[in-house]
């Protein structure tokens, strides 16, 4: 069933995903060669809890870190690690905190150093899709008419839009109704209402969207050995439009 929130409540989200956006903001000069992930997750898990937020995927699942840390051809739900960032490397940073109550979700792909122009228009493109996306989470359209977009974008890159991993609600817990993937046609699939709160994280891969799963049962990574970038937001659907809870501003 799906949750709709109050306009109180989005705003208690709202807290969550400004404390998100500023852990994004605060770790972001740490992405440099050198440093490891398992340092970023560290750091990142200090930040939310000195703030007093909980980071949510601590314990989910079993899952072990306060952040899913993907490098390259890792899709989504990287584990952290003591490999250290080399020059060239495309890492996504993926964390969800929890404030009073009300959880928020926010992933973003950084560049180490100097990338390749592939990785570049990879992150471009990508970054494109969820702005489209976004556009389009209006009260009345369908999760078609918001999708169609992403999928129609990358596509006309050369990239693919990874089908096996899905958008979802959020609330108080991580994971709501509705599921969806990030491709559609128009006028297809439920009809957004006001008081939805949704993820929209578009998984862009540079060739196949096929992944497979490591044998640690998280870690989704391309088919192909291709890089993958994501980025995402928690956005509330109002009836004055789209509200990105995870704003950086």
């Amino acid at each position: 069933m799906i949750t709709l929130k109050t306009p109180e409540q989005i705003e208690r989200m709202k807290k969550a995903g400004q404390l998100v956006a500023e852990c994004h903001k605060a770790m972001a000069p740490m992405i440099q060669p050198g440093v490891t992930t398992l340092e970023i997750d560290a750091f990142m898990e200090r930040f939310i809890r000195e703030r007093g937020g909980i980071p949510m995927t601590i314990g989910y699942k079993g899952y072990p870190f306060a952040t899913c840390a993907s490098v390259n051809d890792v899709i989504a739900h990287g584990f952290p690690n003591r490999t250290p960032l080399k020059e060239g490397d495309i890492v996504t940073i993926d964390t969800v905190a929890q404030l009073d109550g009300w959880a928020a979700d926010s992933a973003w792909t950084y560049a180490v150093g100097r990338i390749s122009k592939q990785a570049e228009k990879l992150m471009r493109v990508t970054r494109e899709c969820l702005e489209l996306g976004i556009r389009q989470a209006v009260v009345g359209n369908r999760i078609g008419d918001v999708m169609s977009v992403i999928q129609n974008h990358a596509e006309s890159n050369g990239f693919s839009v990874v089908r096996d991993l899905l958008g979802h609600g959020i609330g108080r817990e991580i994971h709501e109704e509705p599921s969806f993937p990030h491709i559609g046609k128009p006028g297809k699939g439920f009809r957004l209402k006001e008081g939805m709160v949704l993820t929209i994280e578009p998984m862009i891969n540079e060739g196949t969207y096929h992944m497979l799963i490591d044998a640690d049962g998280w870690t989704a990574r391309t088919v192909d050995g291709k890089l993958s970038a994501q980025y995402e937001h928690t956005v509330a659907i109002t009836e004055d439009g789209p509200v990105v809870l995870t704003d950086q501003g």
